[in-house]
């Protein structure tokens, strides 16, 4: 494998292929077997769950042994360095790189396979570079914790305590982006329980260390546990990426080999439009952040309350595109572009389905839902009552923000770091501007939100920054959706707009009836049990009267699996016993 400077946008597509026998697949690979998405997202989403609730007990522990002080003030100045990393390496600049990369090499060991094995090859070009490029960025924020701490906190009242919980933390950008390298190719394999699990490894490293040695190193036993906790994560994906190397390389490929056209070209620099992109995207938080700080004390709590509950809805959401996006990734890389739209289409409809059943859940049952899990200790009703009504303006921009989450996987899918070493470089130069069009398209959103926070903030505080950032990344979905069509996937537009029209309605009726049961009684549990199983109810009725194929088919089945076996009744007399 060789190297390549990114000239184009856009690697030229191999010529179409025939569908394969699954169009599920999106490639010629071998299908994956019936009710492998189900299966797939069933195992992501329940490991990802006790990922969030160990995450949450993390807190709660740190919270009981540290309470609020300079203490844990410095080791949250430590904690930016993994929060930084985490997206950057695990998820999503990592993913939208490696998950592509690896499935045209998938791709090409199919083509081929008496050939070298590109999977190989592709590991080999990759993995040093890599690991040699994390191990500078490690060392290089442990050695500036001193300039970083100060960047970061200048007012910090014990910044020793945080340049050592930073030199600790650092640790975790090497195992991060292995985690984040070795997750992309297994799920490129269709492999995803261990890739859902490394959260739950991470989590368990920190309890293990803050339960046994928070007596003996206080507040850096936490900081000692991410560091141990993001070796877990990496040490967890080890064995399944090494025995699915072992096992795809069969006994008749040769390890190297003449360069062919079947041999993959690295192309480095197209990871720039997409570490831009993610960066500009977490920029929001520091932005809202800022907005926030000159508001009455509190109100950044509030917002960041109101965020942690109102994006477990878009995370949900979110978990559909992460086991489907190597099957449009294995699409793009055969050249099937039709069967990438139908994927695509597909995971736009039922992502914005389950956000859009979250965002009618939260709107209706937000004051119960607060009180239930935060209204306790020094978190009184007025706290309750604002996080609730930032958390009713904030849902209106989660729609936006699952759809982008969706809706970037196949962009970036696109313009692959590698290409095939026959396939032509294409030289225009206006096309290659696209490739950080998601990066303008971002920026252009929050540009809406400090503007519109700018604008709103003053009148109606809290909620106005939180509509403001609504607006904004609203505008960034819409930009994205348009750049997608641009990008080269034929999106019919007006029938993925006319799915989610219909999904809107059964959303607004869910609430119209949702707020109204939630408000029958004053207990929160109660409040929030009726009001949810009324929004879910209303929901499921309206959206299969609409024709809402993302709630229809559900339904369906549900009712289905309800009524009386087809097997039982073929055994039953005509006219009764």
């Amino acid at each position: 494998m060789s190297t390549d400077q990114p000239t184009a946008l856009t690697p030229a597509l191999p010529a179409p292929r025939p569908a394969p026998a699954d169009p599920a697949t999106g490639g010629p690979a071998a299908a994956p077997r019936r009710g492998f998405l189900a299966k797939a997202f069933g195992v992501t989403a329940v490991l990802s769950a006790a990922g969030s609730a160990l995450g949450l007990l993390r807190d709660l522990l740190l919270a009981r042994y540290f309470g609020a002080n300079q203490g844990t003030d410095a080791f949250l100045v430590a904690w930016t360095v993994p929060e930084t990393a985490a997206p950057l390496l695990i998820e999503d600049a990592m993913s939208f790189l490696m998950v592509p990369a690896f499935a045209l090499a998938l791709v090409l060991r199919e083509e081929r396979p008496d050939g070298p094995d590109p999977v190989r090859q592709l590991v080999r070009a990759t993995l040093p570079w890599l690991l040699l490029a994390l191990s500078t960025l490690s060392l290089g924020a442990a050695l500036g914790a001193p300039w970083l701490v100060d960047l970061l906190a200048p007012g910090l009242a014990n910044p020793g305590l945080a340049v050592t919980c930073t030199r600790i933390t650092a640790i975790t950008v090497l195992p991060f982006g292995v985690a984040g390298y070795l997750a992309a190719a297994l799920r490129a394999h269709h492999r995803f329980t261990a890739p859902a699990g490394i959260y739950v490894a991470y989590n368990l490293g920190i309890l293990g260390v803050l339960l046994s040695c928070h007596a003996i190193w206080g507040v850096r036993s936490a900081a000692v546990g991410v560091a141990l906790g993001s070796l877990l994560m990496a040490g967890l994906l080890v064995v399944p990426f090494l025995r699915g190397l072992r096992a795809g390389a069969g006994s008749g490929r040769a390890g190297r080999g003449r360069r062919s056209r079947n041999a993959l070209v690295l192309i480095p620099f197209a990871l720039l439009p997409v570490a831009a992109f993610t960066l500009t995207r977490q920029s929001q938080v520091f932005i809202e952040r800022f907005l926030g700080s000159e508001l009455p004390p509190g109100t950044i709590s509030h917002l960041n309350y109101a965020a942690k509950v109102s994006q477990l809805a878009m995370t949900a959401g979110i978990l559909i595109c992460t086991v489907t996006f190597p099957l449009v990734a294995r699409a793009l890389a055969a050249g099937d572009l039709t069967a990438a739209r139908d994927r695509v289409e597909k995971d736009l409809g039922q992502a914005a389905a389950v956000v859009l059943l979250g965002t009618a859940f939260l709107l209706a049952c937000a004051p119960s839902v607060v009180a239930l899990l935060f209204e306790r200790g020094a978190f009184g009703a007025r706290d309750t009552a604002a996080t609730a009504a930032i958390i009713r303006v904030y849902s209106f921009g989660l729609p936006a923000q699952a759809l982008i989450g969706v809706m970037i996987r196949p962009y970036f899918s696109l313009r692959p770091v590698v290409r095939r070493a026959g396939d032509p470089r294409p030289d225009d130069g206006g096309r290659r501007l696209l490739d950080w069009y998601p990066a303008a398209a971002m920026a252009l959103g929050l540009v809406v939100t400090v503007v519109g926070g700018l604008l709103a903030t003053p009148r109606f505080g809290a909620p106005g920054l939180a509509a403001a950032n609504a607006v904004g990344i609203t505008a960034t979905a819409a930009l994205l959706l348009h750049g997608l069509v641009l990008r080269g996937i034929p999106l019919r537009l007006r029938r993925v707009l006319g799915g989610h029209a219909r999904l809107l309605a059964a959303a607004a009726g869910a609430v119209a009836l949702g707020t109204p049961a939630a408000g029958l009684t004053a207990d929160p549990l109660l409040s929030t049990v009726f009001g949810g199983l009324t929004v879910a109810l209303v929901f499921a009725a309206l959206g299969t009267g609409l024709g809402a194929r993302e709630v229809r088919g559900p339904v369906r089945a549900a009712a289905r699996a309800l009524g009386p076996s087809p097997v039982a009744d073929e055994g039953k007399p005509p006219h009764g016993r």
